[in-house]
């Protein structure tokens, strides 16, 4: 018996893309150009958030997003354990320890009620992940972080496009960061690229010197040539090629979305397998279709 391959999940590109990519590749940069500043202006647009920065990835983006924040070993940060392994590896790479809270079985995302039993004198962030790319219950989350003092970063590695509340995700209106992944397999893609969306300023430009070997460039100064290396950075720059792709697909994400959700009302009407639900707050741009199994292996073909 044959087997159908089906790809978990691909880039949609089209003419438009291809000529925003030869556009860049003709021109005079291809990094550190103006491309990169548009593309965070219209991602500011687009989601509701006053600053941005784009990066090379969605795991330099939660990388980052612990730097700017200062969190260093002996903290810990309270996600899910339904997620890529990024976002507990964030934490990680900071010296900082994740601890796992279970999820909402029938939304696969964090479960707000059992967060508060979690918190500790070492917690300092809670790293809620939008699985599938509907929001969890932000609000409540932020209620929560708010009354132990705690810094909020959104893993919204599935979620572009998706709103809760009637607010776009990465308006940060219940968190201090949210990141976003642009990977082949997201809703829209520039190759390999990420972003962080932010309301405070001093996030905002710690973020741009920590993508850049930690150097802040004519801060408080008059000499435009100053540059000066504060912080231990990394080169996570996001470059003009991608940047541009980024922009073409970002003009079509609501088409996109649009599209996904005929998909997933599609399956929900005609597969005979349990799936997980979508909120009443939530409006999502769908990024995966999950099913609940009760043994995954019998699923598959052999």
């Amino acid at each position: 018996m044959s087997k159908k391959i089906y790809a978990y999940g691909k880039q949609c590109l089209s003419f438009d893309d291809y000529w925003a990519v030869f556009k860049a590749l003709r021109s005079d940069f291809l990094t550190c150009g103006p491309q990169i500043s548009l593309f965070e202006e219209e991602l500011c647009k687009y989601t509701g958030a006053k600053y941005c920065v784009v990066v090379s990835s969605g795991t330099a983006a939660l990388h980052l997003a612990m730097l700017a924040l200062g969190i260093r070993s002996g903290d810990e940060v309270i996600t899910t354990p339904m997620t890529f392994m990024a976002t507990s590896n964030s934490a990680l790479y900071v010296g900082a320890t994740p601890r796992f809270v279970d999820i909402e079985s029938d939304t696969a995302n964090i479960n707000p009620d059992l967060i508060e039993s979690a918190i500790n004198g070492h917690t300092k962030v809670i790293a809620p992940v939008h699985f599938a790319g509907q929001s969890c219950d932000m609000e409540k989350i932020f209620q929560l972080a708010k009354k132990y003092n705690l810094f909020v970063v959104e893993d919204a590695a599935h979620a572009i496009g998706s709103e809760y509340k009637g607010v776009k995700v990465g308006s940060c209106e219940y968190s201090d960061l949210t990141t976003f992944s642009f990977h082949p397999v997201k809703s829209i893609t520039t190759g390999e690229g990420g972003a962080i969306t932010t309301h405070n300023e001093e996030l905002y430009r710690k973020l741009l010197a920590l993508r850049a070997h930690g150097i802040y460039r004519n801060e408080g100064e008059k000499k435009g040539w100053l540059h000066e290396m504060r912080d231990l950075g990394f080169n996570y720059r996001l470059s003009d090629i991608h940047a541009a792709l980024g922009r073409s697909q970002l003009k079509k994400l609501e088409k996109f979305k649009q599209r996904r959700r005929e998909i997933v009302e599609y399956y929900n009407e005609n597969l005979d397998f349990p799936h997980l639900v979508e909120r009443d707050f939530s409006d999502a741009c769908f990024h995966l279709y999950p099913l609940l199994l009760s043994n995954r292996d019998d699923f598959y073909i052999k």
